[in-house]
């Protein structure tokens, strides 16, 4: 990995040496400045990864050196020092464009904490823009695969509503894409030139995840060593993207409810109220209106989400494209390995279209992936396919009649029983159809009390 370059900007050279070895302990290589008229001509001829600059310098001010990397590469995190602390200049710096204000004096690990967590934020907006230049003209449009009428239908609702403010709510059964329409709603919006972030709360355990979204400071709980930014700091200007929303406890719904009406929030264990510009994209494969009468949801929180009701449809309902998603997830393989092309049998063709595929768009990408590999002649053919697409001829755990509806619940116990025996109780690849982290299974197996042998 390249070392980071770091600019450091002070009047007294004994603090430029104290921060130069601190910062080259840790992997950065160092530029110090004592001068601040020629700091300001050294950040105009060359690029940094991180500037801390002083405020207070003979010459210049640090809030001009601030705005001059603003004005050359406004991704560049910026550190001000300041050994004269007040509210007011602390606003007039972050207002200015600064990712961080520290009064001096202050303590090694606090400073790198900053340049750890501006480094992480200022990776994020070079990964969009990398991604915005991948996704090219049409915002990442081409990326949604398929020439069904249901998934044209879907492109031009994100054309539609990706010009608004507005919260979005994205429904779907778990592999239908909902990261990628979420991708291309903030990619076609006038918000594109900021961060897209994403949280996929299902990853969190319930204790980290209002940490993870909005932040904490030190000494929080007891794994708190140091100030964290969470999701909404990181995506402040751009979108944030949460996942699995329906899973997020009341307690931290309540608090998320406070940011999506007022836009204000407090890090966990701070009293600093904190102002965001964040458009919300969220996303479930919950029934959250049974979650709302169940009380598991809240009904606030809920219409404050479904703003702009955005709904993908399962692959099985989609026409044609099992065929096109087949031969783009083979070129993608073909470009990936630096092999020879690989061609779909028309009997393994006819088992991928006629099977329903429960875990939609990725369980298909698994099985494509897998068939390449274990073919060696160049072709797929039937016995490269998993024996859930040959014969998909598993005991239900729910049936559907006249006189019986089964709740969302059965049905998400019956599929996760469903994934589990196709793979054989093996866990982690059971997650990884399902769409959910190792530990969101471990907690349903416990939920619903799964026996190996209760089907037989």
């Amino acid at each position: 990995m390249a070392f980071k370059s770091v600019l450091v900007i002070d009047d007294e050279e004994s603090m430029c040496d104290f921060l130069r070895i601190m910062l080259e302990r840790e992997g950065f290589t160092v530029q110090m400045e004592t001068d601040g008229r020629k700091a300001f001509e050294v950040v105009g001829g060359k690029r940094f990864d991180v500037v801390i600059t002083d405020i207070r310098m003979p010459g210049t001010h640090g809030l001009e050196i601030l705005q001059r990397v603003k004005e050359i590469d406004r991704t560049v995190p910026v550190i001000v020092m300041t050994a004269y602390g007040t509210k007011e200049a602390a606003i007039e710096a972050l207002n200015a464009g600064a990712s961080f204000f520290i009064e001096k004096p202050f303590k090694k690990r606090e400073l790198m904490a900053y340049v750890d967590r501006v480094l992480e934020v200022s990776g994020l907006r070079r990964e969009n823009r990398l991604l915005r230049e991948w996704v090219g003209g049409n915002g990442g449009l081409d990326r949604l695969i398929g020439s069904s009428s249901q998934m044209e239908s879907v492109r031009e609702h994100i054309v539609r509503v990706a010009p608004s403010d507005s919260t979005v709510l994205i429904r779907g059964e778990s592999g239908t894409g909902k990261e990628l329409v979420a991708s291309a709603i903030h990619h076609n919006s006038l918000r594109c030139e900021g961060p897209f972030v994403r949280a996929n709360v299902a990853a969190f355990s319930e204790g980290l995840v209002e940490s993870e979204l909005f932040g904490h400071e030190r000494g929080a709980f007891t794994d708190a060593k140091e100030r964290r930014i969470g999701r909404f700091e990181m995506a402040n200007g751009g979108t944030l993207f949460i996942d699995e929303v329906g899973d997020i406890s009341l307690r931290v719904q309540t608090k998320l409810l406070r940011v999506i009406e007022e836009r204000r929030f407090e890090r966990v264990g701070g009293t600093e109220t904190l102002q965001v510009d964040v458009r919300l994209i969220a996303a479930t494969n919950r029934d959250l209106e049974r979650a709302v009468q169940e009380g598991q949801f809240r009904e606030d929180l809920y219409y404050r989400l479904n703003v702009i009701p955005t709904v993908i449809p399962p692959l099985r309902e989609r026409g044609g494209d099992v065929e096109l998603l087949v031969n783009y997830f083979l070129d993608r393989e073909k470009e990936r390995n630096e092999g020879e092309a690989v061609r779909v049998s028309k009997g393994a063709m006819r088992f991928l279209t006629e099977y329903d595929w429960p875990g939609n768009v990725r369980e298909l990408e698994n099985v494509v992936e897998r068939a390449v590999l274990l073919c060696d002649n160049g072709t797929i053919t039937p016995e490269h396919l998993p024996e859930t697409v040959r014969n998909p001829k598993l005991k239900p755990m729910a049936f559907v009649d006249d006189t019986f509806l089964p709740t969302m619940e059965t049905i998400e116990k019956a599929y996760i029983y469903w994934v589990l025996q196709a793979n054989k109780w093996r866990k982690q690849k059971a997650a990884e159809m399902l769409g959910i982290d190792p530990s969101t299974l471990h907690r349903k197996i416990e939920r619903y009390q799964y026996s190996r042998d209760e089907m037989d």
